[in-house]
């Protein structure tokens, strides 16, 4: 081999160590661009920054048009979470929060990776909000505990963005950080609102009342005084649910919530029995000041209707069964008397729900 020969075979080989160097360089930058992101989502201080991360962040990032995020929430406590918060579902429109996951794209079915290829409208409507603008699209799937838990979907008007040539492993991985994060901020806000207090209202739940209720018998008893029972029942909830969907009916829950609300005492225990169901325990009130405060909540509920979906409004109602005692001295089994207070409450409850609903009716305890 020539001088010649062999200087340009060095000019060629150092041409392509070059090449080798900033590809590396540029993974390396990516590597760590990808690390960076990842790392946000997992130190998201709560689900809702969380969420805006996923979709608005990563959309802004990987020069997307759309990124969404799909959740499975049957139950909607997912829902009820951020609803606790004071947060509205519509405040994060690239979410889509399903019952059924498998109703979204027929890819779900089996999505046991991710999927990339060509937006199709008929396939993949529902993932997007303006599909218009979509050519291709990444379908990551976000498993947990071995259930598709949800999808991160991304969306490009490029073409080959996204095609079945291209190597997944990357969006795999986004995918199983992606699932990590959204697991650790439901858990998180969980712990915040569990144990004493219902997601969907911010009421203290059932658990709380019983505890809360042998304490004020207990105080009651020391000092000769009462304490009244009200339990609230929203009239033909059910109907709300069937007609308007559940999501309405949170809305009248917590309306109702809030309007009981603003009528108790710091003093009062509020607490949500179950179902739409309230319970509200009023230390020191007499007979007549229990109905007062009754019919005070009742006429409120009443006052004006509620938007419980986009341009539907509905009046709620809401029967009040009140109840009270005054424990004596010699009551050595206080559960029992807690028992027989709640008891009384809600056969007063029925008795006002059998005379047409709307109203507050009064029952002693025996």
């Amino acid at each position: 081999m020539s001088a010649k020969d062999l200087q340009a075979e060095i000019q060629a080989l150092r041409s392509h160590i070059a090449v080798l160097v900033e590809e590396a360089a540029k993974n390396e930058k990516l590597f760590k661009k990808n690390q960076e992101r990842e790392l946000e989502l997992l130190n998201a201080d709560n689900f809702a920054e969380l969420l805006g991360l996923l979709c608005n962040r990563l959309a802004a990032s990987y020069r997307l048009e759309a990124v969404t995020l799909s959740l499975w929430d049957p139950d909607h406590e997912t829902r009820h979470l951020l609803l606790a918060d004071g947060l509205e579902i519509e405040s994060f429109p690239n979410v889509i929060f399903a019952d059924s996951l498998l109703t979204l794209a027929p890819q779900f079915r089996s999505l046991q990776k991710p999927w990339l290829g060509a937006y199709k409208a008929s396939d993949h409507q529902l993932l997007f909000r303006a599909p218009h603008a979509i050519k291709s699209i990444a379908l990551i799937p976000l498993w947990r505990r071995g259930r598709l838990h949800g999808t991160l979907n991304f969306g490009s008007k490029d073409e080959q963005r996204f095609t079945r040539h291209l190597a997944t492993d990357f969006l795999a991985h986004l995918g199983v950080i992606a699932s990590f994060a959204i697991e650790n901020a439901v858990n998180r806000a969980r712990i915040l609102r569990s144990g004493l207090t219902d997601y969907l209202t911010g009421w203290h739940n059932r658990r709380y009342l019983q505890a809360r209720m042998k304490e004020e018998l207990i105080r009651a008893q020391r000092y000769g005084s009462g304490v009244c029972c009200l339990i609230f029942d929203l009239d033909k909830f059910k109907q709300i649910n069937d007609q308007h969907g559940h999501l309405a009916g949170d809305t009248a829950l917590r309306e109702a919530a809030q309007r009981i609300n603003d009528h108790i005492r710091g003093s009062d225990a509020a607490a949500r029995f179950g179902g739409d169901e309230f319970v509200v325990l009023a230390p020191g009130l007499s007979q007549e000041q229990a109905l007062a405060l009754a019919e005070r909540i009742r006429g409120s509920v009443a006052a004006t209707p509620v938007e419980v979906a986009s341009g539907v409004h509905m009046a709620l109602t809401v029967s009040i069964g009140v109840a009270s005692v005054i424990p004596a001295r010699t009551d050595k089994d206080l559960n029992t008397v807690a028992e027989q207070l709640l008891a009384s409450a809600d056969a007063a409850l029925y008795r006002a729900k059998q005379k047409g609903r709307n109203r507050a009716e009064f029952e002693g305890v025996r």
